[in-house]
């Protein structure tokens, strides 16, 4: 999968050698990407072609991004015991599992991968990474609603932090967070009154569901993956 990734990390997960060690043979002019000698620090995807010594190599296990259009009654879980679990319902050749979770009620994005730096880049809350929702609920989306949930709800023992709020229509409205607390949206809803009729995830950072149908998945593509590590570029692990 073509994801943007320094060159001394991508030697070193294809087996090739360490970082450190990987680092002395770009200073010998040892590597060549694309033909051209590789320069200390320089990131590259996958998809190049990148030689030692004049002979290629690849990594042991292609990095799998996956979009998924979570239908409702899918649970998030590698627990192959759960029935309807997301690992089976998707059945992808590759080993892959969800990065974070989306409640079984909702529906939308869901992300699923083998990547582990990349789970815990996106899983980190003080990393705030947008999530962007559009949302239904059982009375009418009032400007004091959307006043309140801006400002932060008290649930779970904690104040939510200050998000994107904005009326649709009616009894819809979209939300973006940057934080995921448990069943988050559904809770500051009940907070003031609403019951979340319908949930649906359409963005995760640079990733959005576009037409993709639900109970469908897509690769992500090289623009996205390179978009997403340039935003997941400063974020802790």
């Amino acid at each position: 999968m073509d994801e943007l990734i320094r060159l001394n990390k991508y030697l070193s997960d294809a087996g090739v050698c360490s970082r450190r060690e990987a680092d002395r043979l770009i200073e010998q002019g040892k590597i060549t990407v694309d033909e051209q000698p590789a320069t200390l620090g320089m990131k590259i995807v996958p998809s190049q072609k990148i030689l030692l010594d004049g002979k290629s190599f690849s990594p042991d296990e292609e990095k799998v991004l996956l979009l998924v259009n979570k239908p409702q009654g899918i649970e998030c879980t590698t627990q192959k015991r759960v029935k309807n679990n997301i690992v089976e319902f998707v059945s992808y050749p590759v080993r892959v599992y969800p990065v974070g979770r989306l409640d079984k009620d909702s529906e939308g994005l869901l992300l699923m991968t083998n990547e582990g730096s990349l789970v815990n880049k996106m899983m980190r809350a003080g990393n705030y990474h947008e999530k962007e929702y559009i949302v239904s609920v059982d009375r009418p989306v009032t400007g004091d609603f959307i006043r309140q949930m801006r400002q932060g709800v008290p649930i779970l023992d904690t104040i939510t932090r200050k998000c994107k709020v904005e009326k649709i229509n009616s009894k819809c409205f979209r939300i973006i967070l940057t934080q995921g607390l448990n069943r988050q949206i559904r809770r500051m809803c009940e907070y003031f009154g609403y019951r979340v009729t319908k949930l649906k995830r359409i963005r995760i950072l640079n990733l959005t569901l576009d037409e993709l149908p639900v109970g469908k998945y897509r690769k992500a593509t090289q623009e996205e993956w390179e978009k997403l590590w340039t935003l997941l570029e400063n974020s802790s692990q």
